[in-house]
């Protein structure tokens, strides 16, 4: 009797255990467990002790509030001038409603990932295959917008996609390979042609200056040179003035007149000596020989008498 008393204590505490293990929930961090009564949804258990009633209720569902990462393999798309590209990528997304995501679709994560699959390729086959690699940010909005839609009655939030390689074929990849290099050979030529031209624009310019340089110089030269020649002139032409005034003053003085006929008739002398010196062969007018003629003619020149005959 003592042993099945025993037995019967042993099972009730056992029971009282598993009871207590089944109906007892300890609920993570950033965690949230829905609990299903009799097969209905309950209610969601946050983090913290909570206790089930026995039998009545259990956790259906256990999902992590944490953001999650998907990698997306990778897959063919066609561009829009039809060439075959493998893409591929990682999605994140994070569960705001775990009621919405334990019924509102079987698995959103494999739903999810194929619906990444499908607009992606969708997105490809707008843009051309130049375009894909510049226009990652505009696919990746494009991939997050459509994918934040179709989540929403699930209770998950898409918040980015990041496409992580883009793939072309080998004959594309050298094909590519081939413009980039005929691209920057192009540019070579240019920086060389340019560099050339303006080498060429810079003599030409130094040659002009120079030449613009130099007929100035030779004009500032002419005008110098012009205006000594005519302040010479003037000087000659002044001192010739002030000389033959002064000649006119001494010859209206006692004894001048004399004077002025002496200067003359030494010039007289000196030049018709020099007559000889400049030919074999030379005429001499009748009354140059008369020396006292030209002297009294002379005279009257310099007297300014009236009825004087003029100079021959």
């Amino acid at each position: 009797m003592e042993t099945f008393v025993f037995v019967a204590v042993l099972a009730l505490v056992v029971l009282v255990v598993l009871v207590i293990a089944k109906t007892a929930v300890v609920v993570p961090q950033q965690s949230g467990y829905v609990v299903e009564r009799l097969g209905r949804y309950s209610r969601t258990l946050q983090a913290g002790f909570h206790i089930l009633v026995p039998f009545l209720e259990r956790v259906a569902y256990r999902h992590t509030l944490k953001e999650q990462a998907i990698d997306i393999s990778e897959q063919l798309c066609i561009t829009r001038d039809n060439v075959q590209v493998g893409v591929d990528g990682v999605l994140y997304l994070q569960v705001l409603d775990p009621r919405q995501a334990s019924y509102g679709i079987m698995n959103y994560i494999f739903a999810i990932s194929q619906l990444a699959q499908t607009t992606l390729r969708s997105e490809v086959g707008k843009i051309d295959l130049d375009r894909t690699f510049e226009e990652r940010s505009s696919i990746n909005s494009s991939i997050v917008s459509e994918l934040d839609k179709a989540s929403a009655p699930w209770g998950v939030k898409v918040l980015r996609y990041e496409i992580r390689n883009i793939t072309p074929p080998a004959d594309v990849i050298e094909a590519m390979e081939k413009q980039m290099r005929a691209e920057r050979e192009k540019r070579a030529v240019i920086l060389t042609s340019e560099g050339e031209r303006d080498a060429k624009i810079n003599e030409a310019e130094g040659e002009k200056q120079r030449v613009i340089k130099e007929s100035e110089a030779a004009r500032t030269q002419q005008i110098n040179e012009a205006q000594g020649e005519a302040e010479a002139i003037l000087a000659v032409a002044t001192a010739t003035a002030a000389g033959l005034r002064q000649i006119a003053q001494a010859a209206s003085l006692e004894g001048g007149l004399d004077a002025v006929r002496l200067r003359i008739a030494e010039q007289y002398v000196a030049q018709f000596g020099q007559l000889a010196k400049a030919g074999n062969t030379f005429v001499v007018p009748a009354d140059l020989s008369d020396l006292a003629s030209m002297l009294t003619l002379a005279s009257t020149i310099v007297k300014g008498e009236p009825g004087a005959p003029p100079a021959r």
